[in-house]
Parts: C-alpha cells; structure tokens; sequence
C-alpha cells in the first residue's frame, strides 16, 4: 500500500477569499468521511487556533474533527491523543514553534502515531512549523537574509516523512535563502527546500519515487547541493560560505518535481478551453481561405475580406421579414 500524502504548506495559508490549499486536505482526507486530527502543539494560541481549523473543516465537509494538543513528552504518551491519529484520514500541524513541536513530538508515541498514519495512506499535512518538521532535518531557528553565513541558523531533528531533506517555510517573504543554502552547504547530502506563503508542496508516491506537485501563488524553492563546493568545514564565526555549484530550481504552480531523481518533471501544456475554440475557429477560417484560393483563382486578400463579410453576416440574427414603420409585428 503506498503511503499518504503530505502537504508542505508554507504558512498564512488562505482561509477566507481562495481556501485552495486547505480544501484540497479536506478532500484527499475523504471529503464527507474525514476524520481529521489537529495538532496544535507548536502554537502559543489557545483553543481558538484548534476552533478556526475546526470551522473550516467542518465548512468544507469533514465528518469530525479532533484536537490532538500534547504540551509535555509525558502527554505525547497519552493513549487517547494516539488513538485519536490512529483513527483520523487526516493530520494537520498548525504553526507556531516548530523547536517545540520536535522536541514534544518526536521519538513519542504520539510521533510515531503520525508516521504510522502516514504510512497506512492518511494525509498528514502542515503549515508554517507544521511544514518544517515533515522533513529528516529541520530548520530549529535563526536569522534571514540572502547571504549564507556560518552559524545563521542550528538544525533539529525532524520526523523524516520526507528523507534526506530540510524544509524552511515562509521562504521568499521572510528572506530565508541563507539560511537554508548553509545548511545545504554544510550537508550537501540534504535537499533543501523553501516554501512560500500560501503555497503547497503536495507530495506523492509515483512509481516508486516521491514527487513534489507545487500549488497555491507562491513557488517552492530548492537547492540541490549533491554536487557543490563549499568551505564551511573551514569557514570561521558568521563568515559568509562558498556555495558554487548549487542547482537551483524555482517552481511555481503546476511545476512537478522528482525528489528522487532531483529533477523537473515535463508536464504537457495546458490549453484554456477559450484559447483552443479560438484556435479551432482559426484553423477552420484558414482551411477554409485555401479552398477558396484553389477554387476561385482569387487572391488571398479578396478571400479574406469575403470570410470576415461571412462571419459577420452569421453572428448577426437578421429577421426574415424586417417591420416597416406602422407594421403591428
């Protein structure tokens, strides 16, 4: 059975104007059959944070929702918080702390219920610190900016739904290039990717690999280091780092990257149903003005002054008897 889907979400998602995202989660859970568990533990809100999930789930037609909060290690072996996830199609991290959602979550049987769900083909989901943990290494704080810097930022361990990566959220809003390119530096052997606001990496089993479909208005971010030069072994203090080689990939909506193979999957274009009628309706007025060429001897300006006086003759509904002025019709 392969495993669920994951929703790398990189925060401030929409939940008024274009729902997308949080829509799609509600679906891939099972629409009317969700049953979905919300964990809240890297927040510093209350329950409101737990209520505003619930509301827009329960609007976008989820069955039940469950609030999942462990606050201690000790509670994260609560049996009842696991049997909470054991049940749910869904799990949804919300923001906040991701250093306190790791250092709560993993490696506790409230950790190891949300790799399970995972594994049995739930979608685990997650915004902004929700995000971060999905991945191997995880970004446990630091600083922006463009410039990658020895010391910018320190690592934690994640829960490794997606492996040999580390996932940074908020990316281009709040400048996180740096960051994320020194930790690559330092590990080349890590995939780093950036998510922006309101935007998605929806990742899949597909044919054995793990690929990355990116929806939502921003872009993902990534940075493939596999081959890179660095000096950060070497580099002193908050120096700045030599990245040369980095591969840099940004993917807007519709991109589909291979995380296996590193790589943009092609997709075929996608035509607007307008533009193709236009274009059908173009390509028959071109048929159309070489038949009449071959057939006439006429020259191609004369032909096509007679298609344009045809079509608008055919959008026009002239009346078979036109009234006259007193006519009762």
């Amino acid at each position: 059975m392969p495993h669920g889907p994951l929703m790398i979400i990189g925060g401030a998602e929409d939940k008024v104007r274009k729902p997308t995202i949080l829509k799609h989660f509600v679906a891939l859970s099972g629409g009317r059959d969700a049953r979905i568990a919300v964990i809240p533990t890297a927040s510093s809100l209350g329950r409101e944070v737990v209520d505003v999930y619930d509301a827009l789930f329960t609007k976008f037609g989820a069955a039940r929702v469950d609030a999942v909060r462990p606050e201690t290690r000790d509670q994260a072996h609560d049996p009842a918080l696991v049997k909470a996830l054991d049940e749910a199609t869904g799990i949804f991290m919300t923001g906040g702390n991701q250093l306190k959602l790791s250092s709560i979550v993993c490696g506790t049987p409230v950790g190891d219920a949300i790799l399970r769900a995972h594994e049995r083909g739930a979608v685990v989901a997650g915004t902004s610190a929700g995000a971060s943990i999905q991945s191997s290494h995880m970004v446990a704080f630091g600083v922006g900016g463009s410039t990658p810097k020895q010391r910018m930022t320190q690592v934690a361990a994640g829960l490794g739904l997606v492996e040999a990566t580390v996932i940074d959220q908020h990316f281009d809003q709040r400048n996180r290039y740096g960051r994320l390119l020194m930790i690559v530096a330092q590990s080349p052997q890590l995939l780093g990717i950036g998510v922006d606001e309101d935007t998605c990496g929806l990742v899949e089993e597909v044919a054995g690999d793990l690929v990355m479909r990116v929806m939502g208005k921003g872009a993902v971010t990534v940075f493939d280091g596999s081959r890179m030069t660095s000096n950060a072994y070497e580099a002193t203090r908050s120096s700045p780092l030599l990245a040369s080689g980095v591969v840099f990939h940004v993917l807007p909506e519709g991109a589909v990257f291979n995380l296996a193979t590193r790589s943009l999957v092609p997709q075929e274009p996608v035509v607007d149903p307008e533009d193709a009628d236009e274009l059908a309706e173009a390509s028959r007025d071109l048929r159309q003005l070489v038949r009449d060429i071959a057939a006439a001897d006429a020259t191609p300006a004369a032909v096509r002054r007679r298609l344009a006086l045809r079509r608008t003759r055919s959008t026009t509904t002239t009346p078979d008897h036109a009234p006259t002025e007193g006519d009762p019709s």
